[in-house]
C-alpha cells in the first residue's frame, strides 16, 4: 500500500530522494556523532528551494500544498529528521505570519528567507513548556515600540535563525490573554544565543535558549492584535503538530528498510531471521504502523489544505504517530539484536530521533487532554 502520487510528486520524491542520498547521506554520521550540522550542508537545501516551499507564490515562495510539502519532508526525514526539521521550522513560524500578519509582513518575513536563511519560533520557556501561558518574559510598549525581556529555551534553529516569531506578556495580569507575538530580527540588540543543547536525538537540528535583554521592535512587529498570541500560538501548532508527524513516518520508514534487508541477510541455524515467524510479526506490525501513520498524516494535511484547523485531528496525528515510531525504531533494534545496539549500525539513532516526538510540539500527554476536551464539546 502507498499513497496515490500525482506525476509532480513523483518527480519531486525521486529528486529529492537522489540528492539526500548523496549530498546529505554520507555526513549525517559523522554530524550526529558531533552534535551539529555544518552550515555548508544546507546550501544543497537552499539550492532547491526547501526553505520556501510554504512560503505563498504572492510572496515569492513556492507555495506548495501542505500535502505535498509533507511527502518531500517524509522523504528528507529517512535520511536525517534532525535535517529536514531545521527546514521546517522555519515553517511552524511562518504559519503564525500567515494566519495572523499582514501582507508587508508577509513579504518581509518571506524577503528574510529567501537568501538562504532560517526562521525560529520562541515560545517555550524554561518553566513553560506544556504550560504556556505561564511565560514569564514581558514586553513593555514605550512609544512607538516594545520592548522585550525575557528567556526562551529548547529554540530549534536558535543559532540559525535570521528571524524569529517570538511571544512575550504585554499584559501580565491577564494570564494567557495578555499574550502577543511579534517578529524579531536575531541580530537585534540585546538578542542572545545561548549554548547548543547537546540532545540525545535529532543532533543535526540546532536547539538553543534566547535570551532578550531590552530588545526594541517596532509596534508593527505585533503578529496579530495585542493579546491574541496565545490563541494563535495554538492555532499554529494545530497544524504544526501534523506537519511533524511526518518526519516521524520518515524515521519509521527508514527504519522498516534497514530491518527488512537485514534481515534477509543475516543467518541463524543457517536461515535468514526473516523466514523466522518472530521476526516476521515484528516487520509486519512495523509496516502496519507505518503504512497507518503515513495515510493519517496525508489526510490531515489534505484538511489542512482545505483550510481547517485540525485541533482535535492535528492531535490525533501526531500522538498516534509519535507513538507508533517508539515501537517501530524499538521493534527495528530488536530485529538487529546486539547490532542494534551499536552504533556501527543505523537503527539506534532512528530510535534516539524519534524520542523527541512524543514531547515537542506538546507532549502527547497533553493531546490526549486536547482530544478529550474536543470530544467534550462535540458530544454535548
Amino acid at each position: 500500500m502507498s499513497l496515490l502520487y500525482t506525476e509532480e510528486q513523483k518527480e519531486l520524491l525521486a529528486l529529492v530522494r537522489e540528492m539526500a542520498e548523496n549530498e546529505i547521506k554520507p555526513y549525517v554520521k559523522e554530524a550526529d556523532e558531533k552534535g551539529e550540522c555544518p552550515r555548508e550542508l544546507f546550501k544543497w537545501g537552499f539550492d532547491m528551494g526547501l526553505h520556501m516551499l510554504e512560503i505563498p507564490e504572492e510572496y515569492g515562495g513556492t507555495g506548495l500544498s501542505y500535502e505535498t510539502t509533507a511527502m518531500i519532508f517524509e522523504e528528507l526525514a529517512k535520511v536525517d529528521a534532525g535535517y529536514a526539521i531545521t527546514f521546517v521550522t522555519t515553517f511552524v513560524a511562518l504559519r503564525n505570519v500567515i494566519l495572523a500578519g499582514t501582507k508587508e509582513q508577509g513579504q518581509y518575513f518571506a524577503d528574510k528567507i529567501r537568501p538562504g536563511s532560517f526562521a525560529g519560533f520562541a515560545l517555550t520557556e524554561p518553566n513553560a513548556g506544556s504550560d504556556p501561558a505561564a511565560m514569564r518574559s514581558t514586553a513593555v510598549l514605550d512609544g512607538d515600540e516594545y520592548i522585550l525581556n525575557g528567556t526562551k529555551t529548547f529554540i530549534t534553529n536558535g543559532a540559525l535563525s535570521d528571524v524569529f516569531v517570538g511571544f512575550f506578556k504585554t499584559s501580565p495580569a491577564a494570564g494567557h490573554k495578555g499574550i502577543s507575538a511579534f517578529i524579531i530580527d536575531a541580530n537585534a540588540p540585546g538578542v542572545t544565543v545561548g549554548a547548543h543543547e547537546n540532545k540525545m536525538g535529532l543532533r543535526l537540528s540546532n536547539t538553543t535558549d534566547l535570551i532578550f535583554e531590552n530588545v526594541r521592535v517596532k509596534a508593527s512587529a505585533m503578529v496579530g492584535p495585542e493579546g491574541s498570541g496565545f490563541k494563535l500560538a495554538l492555532n499554529a501548532l494545530n497544524l504544526s503538530r501534523a506537519f511533524v508527524a511526518t518526519l516521524a513516518v520518515g524515521i519509521m520508514q527508514r527504519a522498516l528498510d534497514e530491518s527488512v534487508k537485514y534481515a534477509k541477510e543475516r543467518k541463524q541455524f543457517g536461515t535468514p531471521i526473516i523466514k523466522f515467524q518472530m521476526v516476521q510479526a515484528l516487520l509486519a506490525d512495523m509496516a502496519i504502523k507505518v503504512e497507518a501513520s503515513r495515510c493519517l498524516v496525508n489526510n490531515t494535511m489534505r484538511m489542512m489544505d482545505q483550510g481547517i484547523m485540525v485541533q482535535k485531528e492535528g492531535s490525533i496525528c501526531k500522538t498516534f504517530v509519535s507513538d507508533c515510531a517508539q515501537e517501530v525504531t524499538s521493534n527495528a533494534v530488536q530485529i538487529f539484536g546486539g547490532y542494534g545496539y551499536s552504533r556501527e549500525y543505523p537503527v539506534e539513532k532512528l530510535m534516539r530521533d524519534c524520542k523527541v516526538f512524543q514531547i515537542f510540539e506538546g507532549a502527547n500527554q497533553i493531546q490526549r487532554m486536547t482530544i478529550a476536551n474536543v470530544l467534550d464539546k462535540e458530544y454535548r
